[in-house]
């Protein structure tokens, strides 16, 4: 049981973790992780019906898809980190294995977040959308709070964002926030 704790006490880690996107374009208090995960699992909840995939599978995906974050020895890596993505996915991998490793479903958690970072199914795919839609309405959200421009979260959401809803969604907000 101590090692369940253990696991459930590092995974608690990502609601004091700043997002370093965030930090690098200056924002000074940005969203924690667990915030930008709690927000795209209630799209997932909410929307996931009218996304034409399983709508329980994709709830679960998205809440452990950024769990590797919680080891200390990854934190939230960016793509300016100078870290390749395939050591990126490896560092991740080993802090999931050894996070699901005690806890009691945590095959099913390491399977989940196997199928998210390998986009293999469609509810992968459709977390990965989720993933990209917050961050681009979060993004949207700090350039009304601070009066800023982040062209660089425009444009990612611009070229990744492939689903009709999820697009209107975007253009909406991106029009009266």
């Amino acid at each position: 049981m101590k090692n369940v704790l253990a696991s459930l006490a590092q995974i608690g880690r990502l609601k004091e973790l700043a997002r370093s996107g965030w930090l690098l374009e200056g924002i000074s208090q940005p969203e924690s992780v667990a915030a930008h995960s709690f927000r795209t699992a209630l799209f997932a909840l909410a929307l996931g019906p009218e996304l034409g995939v399983n709508a329980e599978k994709l709830l679960k995906m998205v809440l452990v898809h950024d769990l590797g974050e919680s080891d200390p020895r990854v934190g939230d890596i960016t793509p300016f980190d100078g870290i390749s993505p395939d050591e990126k996915h490896r560092m991740e991998s080993d802090a999931m294995q050894d996070l699901c490793s005690s806890l009691p479903n945590g095959g099913e958690m390491l399977e989940l977040w196997r199928d998210y970072e390998a986009e293999e199914s469609p509810e992968a795919r459709m977390a990965k959308q989720l993933d990209i839609f917050e961050m681009a309405l979060q993004a949207l959200e700090y350039e009304k709070k601070y009066g800023i421009t982040l062209p660089r979260f425009r444009e990612q959401a611009r070229n990744r964002l492939d689903h009709p809803l999820l697009r209107e969604l975007y253009y909406i907000c991106s029009q009266s926030l």
